[in-house]
């Protein structure tokens, strides 16, 4: 299995500061993720000014406050933009950026962006998805909210704009926050991957990183998580992110595991080769033997260790002559 690639979802969570976005850039490097994605908007070219927050949004932010208000505060200007992107390339670790309108496609295209990652409200925006696919880049779908006919219906609209299929990725997704646990339904990433013949990954809104892990396990070539530097702090994801800690935990099991999935062929691992002597088994004599004895299930036994003719060769050394002495308990 290759690499799992680990995204470290900043997101809106530097509040519209610079000082903590970078800091968010130094928790995802030290925690060994290998993108660390914010968000970039117009919030005049996103939302009307009348749109109301999310339910999950209005607990966690000034209820009173419209989402047009709300956005307007952690919108990131081209400058910033450079300025992350640079101490990214400083703090060797991706800098990746969702985009919510066309304005930022261009501006991410222009900071010579590897990857576009097109988050799952804009799953069903013709014109945005035919915008992104043009640029012939790798893409990272995220799927929340849509069903099968919808996600083949994106697909299509990118590969016909210009994006190979080989470099996109599904990624299943529940935009709830926090996602509870009986709507995860990770099984549906596995649908995924087999219906479209497409590669495949989770982007994870549930408390903790047992799904995530579950994922890998399952396959997920590419997990998107969300972190913060602290869960108490004002703003609309904090409460349902990561603090640094539990990031590095997770990105932590993903590399266990994905060295613990191996390969699929069945065999003796170098580690486990010298308990093979220990634990393993060889015909014995039970008794002394004389040369020339026949050997019978009264003379012999099957004990360790395994560096004998193994039990398995039974049937063959009954009925056979004693080729030398044995006293009791000597291996054949």
């Amino acid at each position: 299995m290759s690499k799992v690639f680990i995204i470290a979802e900043a997101g809106v969570n530097h509040n519209g500061s610079i000082t903590l976005a970078k800091q968010l850039i130094d928790v995802a490097s030290d925690a060994g993720a290998d993108a660390v994605k914010f968000q970039t908007f117009k919030a005049q070219k996103l939302v009307s000014k009348k749109a109301q927050k999310a339910e999950y949004q209005k607990e966690t932010t000034d209820a009173g406050e419209s989402q047009f208000d709300m956005i307007k505060k952690l919108e990131l200007d081209a400058d910033t933009h450079n300025i992350l992107l640079s101490y990214c390339n400083e703090k060797n670790i991706m800098f990746l950026s969702t985009p919510f309108d066309h304005e930022s496609i261009d501006m991410l295209h222009d900071l010579g962006l590897e990857i576009f990652k097109i988050p799952s409200g804009e799953i069903t925006n013709l014109p945005y998805l035919r915008h992104i696919g043009k640029f012939h880049k790798k893409v990272i779908l995220s799927t929340g909210m849509s069903n099968m006919q919808e996600i083949e219906a994106a697909l299509n609209i990118l590969i016909d704009s210009g994006t190979k299929k080989e470099n996109i990725t599904v990624l299943h997704a529940n935009t709830m926050y926090p996602t509870p646990m009986q709507d995860v339904n990770l099984r549906a990433m596995l649908s995924i991957g087999k219906t479209f013949d497409v590669a495949f990954g989770y982007s994870d809104h549930t408390l903790g990183i047992e799904v995530d892990i579950a994922a890998v396990a399952m396959g997920a070539s590419v997990i998107e998580k969300h972190f913060t530097l602290d869960k108490n702090m004002e703003g609309p994801d904090h409460k349902a992110s990561l603090e640094p800690n539990d990031l590095k935990a997770m990105v932590k099991a993903i590399r266990n595991i994905e060295i613990a999935l191996g390969s699929d062929v069945k065999e003796a691992s170098p580690s486990e080769k010298p308990n093979m002597r220990v634990t393993r088994k060889s015909i014995v004599a039970k008794c002394t033997i004389q040369k020339g004895d026949i050997l019978s299930e009264a003379n012999l036994d099957i004990k360790r260790p395994g560096n004998g003719i193994s039990p398995m060769l039974w049937d063959k050394v009954i009925g056979t002559y004693a080729q030398k002495d044995y006293d009791e308990d000597e291996l054949l």
